[in-house]
């Protein structure tokens, strides 16, 4: 319950500050053949896990793309990830995806996270939003 708490603070954090940078912003906006990163000195690459139903986003640094089994797979630019204040660097990571809709990705440093699937437990937790859709699962560094 305290992390589920967590989680809709940042997001809700998350959501502000995406509706503010917008107003404030000139963000591009992706085509098929050209995607556009904005310059970030501190981004990792991750790829998030989620079962039931199953998805997949992998953070690169040239886009974000998110992968299911019954959707197309969607690439998504995104700006410099915002990190928790006063807190260590590889604590939180929120990634806002440009284009268009409300589409975030929050990844959180944890002691495990479990797929429901296998044995393995991955160091991060991941949640997923997508326009109206929230996606929860686990996260690694590739």
């Amino acid at each position: 319950m305290k992390s589920f708490i967590c989680y809709v603070t940042l997001l809700l954090f998350g959501a502000s500050l995406l509706a503010n940078s917008r107003s404030t912003a000139n963000e591009s906006s992706i085509t098929s053949n050209s995607l556009v990163v904005a310059e970030t000195t501190s981004s990792e690459e991750f790829i998030a896990r989620g079962t039931e139903p199953f998805w997949s986003v992998t953070v690169s640094k040239k886009a974000i793309v998110y992968s299911s089994p019954d959707t197309k797979q969607q690439a998504f630019s995104y700006i410099a990830p915002l990190k928790a204040e006063a807190r260590p660097v590889d604590l939180v990571r929120v990634y806002r995806l440009q284009g268009k809709g409300n589409n975030i990705l929050i990844i959180k440093k944890v002691d495990a996270c479990s797929d429901g699937m296998s044995d393995k437990e991955y160091p991060y937790s991941a949640i997923f939003i997508l326009g109206n859709k929230v996606l929860e699962g686990c996260a690694e560094k590739k």
